[in-house]
């Protein structure tokens, strides 16, 4: 989530985000042991000194990166090729093992974070600024430690794994969402498209939701309005690579009956029910035949209506978490409709390290080391709990914003449509707010009725609505 607003709520804001902060107990600095880690490797500059063992030196490939324009804690560098029929993605993903000693301060500190927190006004960082804004990040120059996972894709969407390997690699660029040409990188398009192929043949969505961003409106009540703003075609191109490499991963996982899966389930009927109210609600036409996977990939990303359906099936989605490789419950991701592991952020979530190391070991061999397999186990548990403090993290700074730009509204009355009866929740028509309401009664899913705002607290970060007559 992004923030841009005029001075008078953004005082507000951050007084809401200071109070979730200390809610949450999200941590503000890191230990002074790990900090001391962290000051030593950021000025390691010899290869020799980096943790993982020999390299194969490929600085001279044009690897670049495409992320956000003021990101500095870069993941992922590539450069595509052509290889007969085939595209060839050679995938660099930043070493944080290279600057992170086993059992030492920092990695103990991120096993207690699991996963950067982002939404407040400073991000909660899973490792120090020195290793992740700096030592490790893909920032052009370098040379910098990475894993390297080549996959290929043939013309009809078929991935192969054929690569993995420790290497030194330099980035040429720091290519941005809002500014790149795709034209000037060769065959990068044409992997997406074959990666839209694949999906086509999996039943999956290519969905990314809308992002939530608070802008500054002077016509406005309050100042503010929540936007949903929609990814750029850039950034869904670039997503294609992320999502071929962790498919292939979570194959060769497969193969090898081990592993750590990200795993989704599907939403639940209650969950359908509610959303083909919520859609109805938006003037979105679902057909009674229709899955919600058909409906979704034929939604308009530049359409407002369809963008605040988007954001509310996100919310509803089936219950997502991690788990180990089981004979007996084959993993499973609903919303990407394969097995599906999480390995391409590995400086934002501390799985994704552990899940590159273990991929090494098994495409390599013999076997992965009894360690890394003891830490895959552990991670599960870890990881969902850190998602789940992210994800009540985020809905708090969405309450409260909702909360800052409803108070100058207090009183006024909107249309609204029942979407849960038994759960007295509606959407409102004008801005897509989804809530409790008092004094609901007698009513049926799907009935038109409407609501007055009676409370909008900031500090409680809540919001009141009753229906009316």
């Amino acid at each position: 989530m992004r923030i841009r607003t005029d001075k008078s709520a953004q005082q507000t804001l951050c007084e809401g985000f200071a109070a979730i902060q200390r809610q949450f107990r999200l941590p503000t600095e890191f230990p002074e042991a790990a900090m001391a880690e962290a000051r030593e490797v950021a000025t390691w500059t010899d290869p020799s000194e980096w943790y993982g063992g020999s390299r194969r030196d490929l600085t001279e490939m044009p690897f670049v990166t495409l992320d956000p324009p003021t990101s500095t804690d870069l993941d992922q560098a590539f450069f595509v090729e052509k290889d007969g029929d085939q595209i060839v993605l050679n995938y660099a993903l930043a070493d944080v093992s290279a600057f992170v000693k086993s059992g030492g301060a920092i990695e103990q500190e991120a096993w207690s974070r699991g996963v950067t927190i982002y939404g407040l006004s400073e991000k909660v960082s899973l490792y120090p600024t020195e290793i992740s804004q700096q030592a490790a990040s893909l920032l052009p120059g370098g040379p910098r430690p990475a894993f390297l996972v080549i996959v290929a894709i043939d013309p009809s969407g078929r991935l192969t794994l054929r690569n993995i390997e420790r290497i030194l690699c330099r980035s040429r660029a720091k290519l941005a969402y809002t500014t790149v040409n795709l034209n000037e990188i060769a065959y990068l398009e044409e992997f997406a498209n074959r990666m839209w192929l694949n999906e086509a043949d999996r039943g999956a969505m290519r969905i990314q939701f809308p992002e939530q961003e608070v802008e500054s409106d002077p016509t406005a009540p309050g100042g503010v309005r929540l936007n949903l703003r929609t990814p750029l075609y850039s950034e869904k191109v670039n997503s294609a690579l992320s999502l071929a490499v962790n498919l292939t991963l979570a194959e060769l996982f497969l193969a090898n009956h081990t592993g750590l899966f990200r795993v989704m389930d599907e939403p639940e009927a209650r969950a359908l029910k509610r959303l083909r109210f919520e859609a109805h609600a938006l003037g979105i036409n679902w057909r009674r035949d229709e899955s919600l996977n058909s409906l979704m990939r034929r939604l308009a990303p530049e359409n407002m209506d369809h963008k605040r359906f988007l954001l509310t099936v996100r919310r509803a989605g089936g219950r997502a978490g991690y788990a180990e490789f089981a004979t007996n419950n084959k993993p499973w991701h609903f919303a990407i409709a394969a097995p599906y592991v999480h390995a391409t952020a590995p400086m934002r979530r501390l799985a994704d390290r552990y899940v590159l190391e273990l991929a090494l070991q098994l495409f390599q061999g013999p076997s992965p080391s009894l360690e890394l397999i003891e830490q895959n186990h552990r991670l599960p548990p870890v990881m969902d709990r850190a998602s789940s403090r992210a994800k009540s993290v985020a809905q708090a700074v969405i309450d409260l914003i909702e909360a800052v730009t409803l108070q100058p509204r207090i009183g006024e009355v909107l249309q609204a449509e029942v979407v849960d009866a038994e759960a007295k929740i509606i959407q409102t028509v004008d801005s897509a707010i989804r809530s409790r309401v008092a004094q609901l009664s007698q009513v049926r899913d799907g009935d038109m009725i409407r609501v007055r705002i009676d409370k909008a607290d900031p500090t409680e970060r809540r919001i009141v609505l009753t229906a009316v007559n």
